[in-house]
């Protein structure tokens, strides 16, 4: 049987005033690909800074792989980092960096790598999201759905057992978003990765989910399997998973 890998138990974060996480809880299981449904300022992104130390809760408990995340010294949280990586929306490329350079610098900052090495696994991670040829080229100089997939290939370069992907498909069209999504799904099967994504990208999750969640006003409001989330019948779910929303999204 799978085991749980990510624990959050009654989460809460404020800023000032605005109450973001209200008491947040749920499991992740091992090489499961979860997704956290929400709008805008729900919260999504917040939880997953949380579980990686970049931001603190105000109360709760998270753990990963059994190591409680929010007592950690910094040097035992930065170990704890090594296994686990963030793919944020913009794909965060060093802009200032050839591909090359942006995938080595995982490398050579938080691992002992021969040039060797590092240049056998940039070229395999490029391999693996179909950009070998872009391995020289500069930022500016690719696509938005190129500069999601270095971003990505920059992400699993160093294997993570955790992988927490930010509105992965956001600003990409519908046929780009289920290039990445397909993407994701195999890069996460092939590795055995254990994933969650934040998104409100409905053709994203349809690809990527094997369970959902909804975050709504900082709590989670229902949980499912993708199909058992679109059926429910509430006036709330109804609008969000709705076709005209849905458009509105991509169009």
């Amino acid at each position: 049987m799978a085991r749980r890998l990510v624990e959050v138990k009654d989460v809460y974060k404020s800023f000032g005033e605005q109450v973001v996480l209200r008491g947040v809880s749920l499991d992740v299981m091992e090489t499961e690909n979860l997704v956290i449904f929400g709008k805008s300022g729900t919260g999504k992104s917040v939880l997953l800074k949380c579980m990686v130390g970049l931001l603190v809760p105000d109360k709760g408990t998270i753990f990963i792989d059994g190591v409680d995340v929010l007592n950690l010294p910094l040097n035992k949280m930065n170990e704890l980092r090594k296994n686990i990586s963030f793919l944020f929306q913009s794909a965060a490329l060093y802009d200032s960096m050839s591909v090359r350079e942006n995938l080595s610098f995982p490398l050579i900052r938080n691992f002992k790598f021969t040039q060797k090495e590092i240049t056998a696994k940039v070229e395999r991670a490029l391999e693996m999201v179909s950009l070998s040829g872009a391995i020289d080229k500069m930022p500016s100089e690719l696509s938005g759905g190129m500069r999601k997939r270095v971003g990505l290939a920059r992400a699993i370069i160093t294997e993570p057992q955790l992988m927490l992907y930010d509105e992965p498909t956001t600003g990409l069209d519908p046929i780009t978003t289920k290039e990445i999504s397909k993407l994701i799904r195999d890069l996460q099967q092939e590795l055995k990765m254990t994933s969650i994504a934040v998104t409100h990208d409905l053709i994203c999750a349809q690809i990527i989910a094997d369970r959902a969640v909804v975050l709504n006003n900082g709590l989670i409001l229902f949980e499912g399997s993708l199909q058992t989330l679109t059926g429910i019948d509430d006036p709330f779910m109804k609008n969000f998973f709705s076709p005209d929303y849905i458009e509105e999204e991509h169009g």
